[in-house]
């Protein structure tokens, strides 16, 4: 078996017409940008797009089919050279069960899988052709669906404070909205890792995934994983996150959660830092405060220990996130070295000295060994990168 540099929550921006599907989503994120700057630029092996339900899109990827431009992979996805497509949606429930707002991801095997699913959903949601639309159903109708179809599902960015499962604090636990049979992961989110998370017991039994929720071309493969398979393919994929046949999950790379923006408690007014026991912000005294995530996992602690075996989450700087790396110095690294995945990984240190400068890339190597310093974000403010 490989290794495979695998992102599976990545955002179309507008469609190949210029019309909006994730409105917060930068204009370049057209299903062929995204295809051709993770392979090309980033490295990936395997991507999710997870608004594959909006028609347009649909229409792009018959068109790249119909041209030969992309094929379909005899075991799910589609196939861009070295690079797969997983097609998924993400979807909002707010029900008499879940009192959410909940996000979720479904992924499905084919394009005329995710045609009927589309058609499907357009019966339950105010607008298919948009991102993360809130579909009027219960969560465990949805689960049964997607399963119905084939599909993987997996809760999005679980400890995010707004739109996941854990987040807003009404929800104490999975059951309350969602059948666990039926859900294939755990998505981790920006301001999580792997030793907070499993201090959650139920969620144990689940392959944690890391993603990016890219809403622009840069974002992606912020976060990602190494996953070990035969190869880039929907059942592959479905194998790893069951963790059958010897796939698995290699190491989960994300940000250091320092670096999320919503790891630590913070006033929502000045986002000063605050003690969620005080409840009142000791700047501007104000009484309205956003919980960190790291502050709700402890309130939701069951577990002292984690599963044994997981893989490890190694904490990761993205490019961007370098000071003093702009555009310019980035795509000359990308010129001299390849894919962002090469330069994170692999790009030996007198090799890059040679196209930048020596403080740029001792932060990428302190990066790499996760030996950098960091402020913490919180209240939607990203952590920084300390001065070194």
């Amino acid at each position: 078996m490989k290794k495979f540099y695998v992102d599976l929550h990545i955002h179309i921006g507008r469609t190949w017409t210029g019309k909006p599907v994730k409105i917060t989503g930068a204009k370049s994120l057209t299903f062929t940008n995204i295809i051709e700057h993770a392979r090309h630029e980033k490295g990936l092996n395997m991507i999710g797009i997870i608004d594959s339900h909006s028609p347009e899109v649909i229409m792009e990827m018959e068109s790249l089919l119909s041209s030969g431009e992309i094929i379909e992979h005899p075991d799910g996805g589609l196939v861009f050279g070295n690079l797969t497509v997983i097609l998924g949606s993400e979807i909002e429930i707010y029900d008499e069960h879940c009192n959410g707002p909940i996000h979720v991801l479904c992924y499905f095997p084919t394009i005329e899988i995710m045609k009927e699913f589309s058609y499907w959903l357009s019966g339950h949601l105010k607008n298919i052709t948009l991102s993360s639309q809130r579909v009027y159903i219960s969560g465990l109708e949805l689960q049964r669906k997607v399963k119905k179809l084939g599909g993987i599902f997996i809760p999005a960015h679980v400890f995010t404070p707004f739109k996941s499962l854990y987040g807003k604090g009404v929800h104490s636990s999975l059951t309350e909205v969602l059948d666990p049979s039926l859900i294939d992961g755990i998505e981790l989110g920006l301001s999580s890792d792997t030793e907070m998370a499993d201090q959650i017991l139920e969620l144990q039994d689940y392959t944690f995934v890391t993603n990016s929720d890219a809403h622009s071309l840069a974002k992606i493969a912020r976060e990602y994983q190494v996953m070990e398979m035969n190869e880039p393919s929907f059942v592959e994929l479905n194998k790893v996150l069951k963790g059958k046949e010897g796939r698995t999950i290699v190491a989960n790379y994300g940000l250091d959660p320092l670096l999320g923006k919503y790891h630590r408690t913070v006033c929502a007014h000045c986002l000063n830092h605050v003690d969620q026991e005080d409840g009142i912000c000791s700047h501007c005294g104000k009484e309205k405060i956003i919980k960190g995530v790291a502050d709700r996992i402890l309130e939701l602690k069951t577990a002292e220990k984690g599963r044994t075996g997981r893989p490890p989450y190694i904490h990761q700087v993205p490019l961007e996130f370098i000071p003093g790396l702009g555009p310019k110095m980035l795509d000359r690294l990308l010129q001299h070295f390849g894919t962002e995945m090469a330069i994170l990984h692999e790009v030996p240190y007198e090799s890059m000295k040679e196209v930048v400068p020596e403080k740029i890339v001792d932060l990428i190597m302190k990066a790499r060994e996760g030996k950098i310093n960091l402020f913490a974000g919180g209240g939607g403010r990203y952590g920084k990168i300390a001065d070194q």
